[in-house]
């Protein structure tokens, strides 16, 4: 890669407005890897944020992939709201699609809100199927314009990791709140004053010109943004979520289950990824089969009902993670992705474990 310096057998290339963040594992690489990686990070976040993952993915995963660790949305850019974020990861993954012509495939890893902010530019990057009636004597070709894709590449994967789908206002979808009722609601009146607009879309209080909340928005097509049909076409959806000790955003809100479906884990271990303590593969449900269940279901208010059951119209791998025993699970929400390689690597099982399936 141009301009690349190797950094503990990792090659880091300057991005097109010279932060150190696309990622390959030596020179020769930037020709083959057609696998475009986005990584997003959370709020008051920075690019450096991935950094541990980002090295691991091009070690592991060489030839194939070109990490690029998101940098248009960090530190206080992340209270602007999940929409004005995601616009600008928007414009940052086009130009940078632009600048990479061999690219065919993309996949996002996103963190905490980052995953929220992932989901709303999947939805404007969504390009629906050519027209079947262009012709084309080539069958490849042809096969190609019959797919839709995220920003013309093939979507391929998208993760979250800790990232609170069913928002933050329900109870104990923010545990430091200690699942206090009158906590909780006098959070939702003035999270507008810490986190801004940010906050007002994590606690469903938003009301932009007369519309829902924009997380109820998203888990539907809204005029030219296609949320949901976006996170269709990606081959693969999964959530990695913390089951405990993370005091910023709750299990039953970053694995998108009620908390009747919330599994027993005790009694799990996974030799290889020691803190992975339960894994499902969730099927796509119909919506009758969705109202079905949430008629069932009284432990969860209308709203975040809504959610589920939309988020639930397309399949999930759920990966459930447990630092219990750990030396950092009070930091739990950081290291699950290895926010500092230095104080949270307990975490490097979960990454291997990502890396491991991206290519299943």
């Amino acid at each position: 890669m141009e301009n690349g310096a190797v950094q503990n057998g990792v090659c880091s290339s300057e991005s097109f407005n010279g932060s150190c963040d696309v990622w390959s594992c030596k020179d020769s690489d930037s020709s083959s890897a057609d696998h475009l990686v986005v990584m997003v990070n959370g709020i008051l976040g920075s690019t450096s944020d991935w950094k541990f993952a980002a090295e691991q993915f091009v070690k592991m995963l060489p030839d194939k992939v070109i990490v690029h660790c998101s940098e248009r949305n960090v530190s206080k850019l992340t209270l602007d709201g999940v929409d004005v974020m995601g616009e600008r990861l928007v414009e940052e993954v086009l130009e940078l699609i632009q600048r990479k012509p061999n690219l065919s495939m993309i996949s996002f890893v996103a963190h905490s809100v980052g995953g929220l902010v992932a989901r709303y530019a999947i939805g404007r990057l969504y390009r629906p199927p050519k027209s079947e009636n262009v012709e084309d004597s080539t069958a490849n070709r042809c096969e190609e314009d019959s797919r839709a894709t995220i920003g013309g590449l093939k979507a391929m994967n998208f993760i979250t990791v800790a990232t609170p789908h069913l928002g933050s206002r329900g109870n104990k979808q923010v545990p430091f709140l200690f699942g206090v009722p009158a906590f909780e609601k006098a959070a939702t009146l003035v999270i507008h004053w810490i986190f801004r607009r940010t906050g007002q879309h994590l606690f469903l209080v938003d009301n932009d010109q007369g519309k829902p909340p924009l997380l109820k928005r998203m888990i539907k097509d809204d005029g030219d943004c296609y949320f949901m049909s976006a996170l269709r076409t990606f081959e693969r959806r999964v959530a990695y979520s913390n089951v405990g000790y993370d005091h910023i955003v709750g299990w039953r809100t970053s694995c998108i289950r009620r908390n009747g479906d919330l599994p027993k884990w005790e009694d799990t271990l996974n030799e290889k990824y020691p803190h992975v303590v339960y894994e499902e593969h969730c099927k796509a449900y119909e919506a009758e089969e969705c109202e079905a269940t949430s008629i069932e279901d009284h432990g969860s208010d209308k709203l975040e009902e809504e959610l589920v059951t939309g988020l639930s119209r397309v399949s999930w791998e759920k990966v459930d993670v447990s630092f219990h025993s750990s030396r950092q699970r009070f930091a739990a929400h950081s290291v699950i992705q290895v926010k500092n390689q230095s104080m949270h690597i307990e975490g490097a099982d979960v990454i291997c474990h990502m890396i491991d399936h991206f290519l299943t």
